[in-house]
């Protein structure tokens, strides 16, 4: 594969002219494995930013559970197959 670090004197687009180059070589599977990599690599980061509601939910539930109040496993599994009866616990 291309090694970056024999490559430092070359301009962006010799490295890009390389790669593409490497890439035309690749077998169809190669060339997938390479592809999703690639799409991997390049997606925008996004963060989640939470709500004012949501943040206030969690540290509701911080200052409940530092207060000593709370829930069993069993618990916790027993109330959510009543609220939500249609999803598998196990």
């Amino acid at each position: 594969m291309l090694n970056l670090l024999k490559t430092v004197d070359m301009n962006s687009l010799e490295l890009k002219k390389r790669i593409i180059k490497q890439i035309d070589h690749l077998n169809e599977e190669d060339f997938e494995k390479v592809y999703l990599q690639l799409l991997d690599i390049l997606k925008p980061v996004t963060y989640y930013k939470l709500s004012d509601e949501e943040n206030e939910a969690i540290n509701s539930a911080l200052e409940i559970s530092e207060e000593g109040e709370t829930y069993s496993h069993n618990e916790v599994i027993s109330e959510a197959q009543v609220k939500f009866t249609n999803l598998k616990f196990k």
